[in-house]
């Protein structure tokens, strides 16, 4: 498949142009500083900046099969990037006829009673606003084939290709592991309009998704 990743020189996008190449993927690596992406035969670098309007994202797309969305500001512009970027992305998405989106998400953020009552994310409540508006946008007001993926909080320990998937419970993931279970999304036709809660585990990545 041809795949477009939005923030693909980011934390999760840089591992998941990885694991797609390794998958036999073309990467369509979209990033405000294309100098940045991983030099691969495999990989076509892109200017793309979530400030631009629709038309012009919509030219950066390209034909590609299938868009991830991971990117994020750092709390730093939440409102036009992790928010309305991501809205704009969907809109240009839909104008080119693509139907496959994957977005990254956070644990919860379509919850927001939960905010507040788990411990380590009563400090995350602006970021999960603009993650709310966006995985709603994204359910409700598009005919997109979509699929949210909600990790916990990510850290930088080598992944272990092991995950929980289930109604969620505060963890961690290594981020490893969210690249990996982003990438074997596109392999498992279940995982269409769903949300996935994960985090750290004991169970295969493929077998847990293959379950979902």
């Amino acid at each position: 498949m041809k795949i477009f990743i939005a923030g693909a020189t980011g934390r999760v996008g840089t591992k998941l142009t990885r694991d797609l190449i390794e998958d036999g993927h073309e990467v369509i690596a979209g990033a405000c500083h294309p100098e940045r992406v991983m030099k691969n035969d495999h990989v076509t670098p892109v200017k793309f900046d979530l400030h631009e309007d629709v038309e012009q994202m919509w030219q950066a797309i390209d034909n590609a099969d299938a868009i991830y969305f991971t990117a994020g500001s750092g709390a730093k512009d939440l409102l036009q990037v992790d928010a309305f970027g991501a809205v704009k992305l969907m809109q240009a998405v839909a104008k080119n006829g693509i139907k496959r989106f994957v977005m990254l998400s956070a644990l919860f953020s379509l919850e927001p009673t939960r905010w507040r009552t788990v411990k380590g994310l009563d400090g995350l409540t602006d970021y999960n606003i603009a993650k709310f508006f966006a995985d709603n946008y994204l359910i409700h007001n598009t005919a997109l084939d979509y699929t949210i993926l909600q990790p916990t909080v990510m850290t930088d320990k080598p992944g272990t290709g092991k995950i929980t998937v289930d109604d969620g419970e505060f963890g961690y993931n290594p981020a490893d592991d969210v690249a990996r279970t982003l990438a074997d999304i596109l392999k498992y036709d279940n995982t269409s309009h769903k949300i996935i809660k994960m985090r750290e585990g004991i169970t295969l990545i493929d077998e847990a998704l293959s379950r979902v």
